[in-house]
């Protein structure tokens, strides 16, 4: 990613845009340890499709050290949290969506950026979360299957879910207003329709996920 004064200012409004979203949408998921669903990672990861795989490298760092002196009651921990996950996901993302940049390579992109950030965070809670919050790693352990795997996998397939309808009018949008160069690629409607309907039902099977986990439905 060749960082010109464009791309720099264009990052710095994904970053703010990134941290807006965390500041005003903190959906509580699981109250102990508690585990908060923010969807910043949605704007971080189509900016590593638009600018590539530094993206997400130069907007997480940004947006996480802002939450901590803001918002956040993890301190440095939180932060490095929030940088492996985000990185984890995004930069797979965008690193997969670069050899085939089509909705298909996307989803592709996403998926595994999904799946490898679970994995990873399964790792870095077991030996992370008793240093910052005070528990037990035996307590830690028994909470990986129940608790943070299946909060990895909501959050991943809700931003993986959002990615996938908010990319293309987000990249028509900056390219229409001369900020990205236009694309040359062919509308593919039956693609495009298959992946929204597709991304709209994974993201009302999570939201229904979340109510029957926390007892409302």
């Amino acid at each position: 990613m060749k960082l010109d004064t464009r791309k720099l200012v264009l990052l710095s409004l994904f970053a703010a845009l990134a941290y807006a979203l965390m500041f005003f949408i903190r959906i509580p998921v699981v109250p102990a340890p508690p585990l908060n669903y923010e969807p910043k990672d949605v704007i971080i990861v189509i900016a590593g499709f638009l600018f590539g795989p530094l993206a997400p490298l130069f907007i997480s760092p940004v947006v996480s050290v802002v939450e901590m002196f803001t918002v956040s009651v993890t301190g440095p921990w939180g932060l490095l949290m929030n940088v492996l996950s985000t990185c984890t996901f995004a930069c797979t993302a965008a690193v997969l969506y670069r050899w085939k940049r089509t909705l298909a390579g996307a989803a592709a992109g996403l998926a595994a950026g999904g799946l490898l950030s679970t994995g990873f965070m399964l790792l870095w809670n077991y030996f992370v979360v008793p240093i910052y919050l005070g528990y037990p790693r035996a307590a830690v352990a028994d909470m990986l299957v129940p608790v943070f795997l299946p909060f990895n996998l909501l959050k991943n397939g809700l931003n993986t879910g959002f990615a996938l309808l908010l990319y293309k009018p987000a990249r028509l949008a900056l390219s229409r207003a001369r900020l990205t160069p236009a694309t040359t690629r062919p509308p593919a409607r039956k693609a495009s329709v298959g992946v929204m309907a597709a991304s709209a039902l994974l993201i009302v099977s999570c939201v229904l996920w979340i109510l029957a986990w926390r007892g409302v439905i």
